[in-house]
């Protein structure tokens, strides 16, 4: 996994090298300061998704660019069997396994999150983003919050909301939940 945060930290570095972009003007566009942006791309930092995701819109690089190091090349379909898709550990508890890694131009970047539990205590990570976010629960169950709002989720649950709202998940019960998350 730290590998994987490094690699992710090096082509953040590469993308700002090429297009001659400061540290100060990727922080900004994420919303974070200078600092913690230096922290993701040295890879010492949680990587976060829509961080990411605003890089990548804002300069116009593919999302797999950022997150695995390769272009999409399909443009008619992509395929992913289960369990074979793309995967990234943003964080110790967090797995992303992206759904269309390959095809090319997409409208929405799906994957299933696998999150691992954490002490009741442990605060949740709150991120926004723009577009809009689906999430379907396939297993466990998680507490959403967004804004204010506290909602529980249960496997088969599912949810549609505006990103730009302040958002975040925890596991409940202490197992493991996996579900489908679809960014537009």
């Amino acid at each position: 996994m730290e590998e994987q945060i490094k690699q992710i930290g090096e082509r953040l570095r590469g993308l700002r090298d090429v297009l001659d972009i400061t540290t100060d003007e990727m922080a900004a566009i994420c919303g974070i300061s200078v600092a913690h942006y230096e922290q993701m791309e040295s890879g010492e930092s949680e990587l976060s998704v829509a961080n990411l995701q605003k890089i990548a819109k804002h300069y116009g690089v593919s999302l797999d660019v950022l997150m695995f190091g390769e272009e999409p090349k399909m443009s008619s379909y992509f395929l992913t069997r289960k369990g074979h898709g793309m995967s990234v550990e943003r964080r110790s508890a967090y797995n992303y396994e992206s759904l269309a890694s390959g095809f090319r131009g997409r409208k929405a970047d799906p994957f299933i999150v696998t999150v691992e539990p954490k002490p009741a205590d442990t605060p949740k990570e709150m991120n926004s983003h723009s577009g809009q976010e689906f999430n379907m629960v396939l297993e466990g169950t998680m507490e959403l919050t967004i804004g204010s709002k506290v909602l529980t989720l249960n496997e088969g649950d599912s949810i549609y909301f505006d990103a730009t709202q302040p958002h975040g998940m925890r596991t409940l019960n202490d197992h493991p939940v996996r579900f489908l998350a679809i960014i537009f």
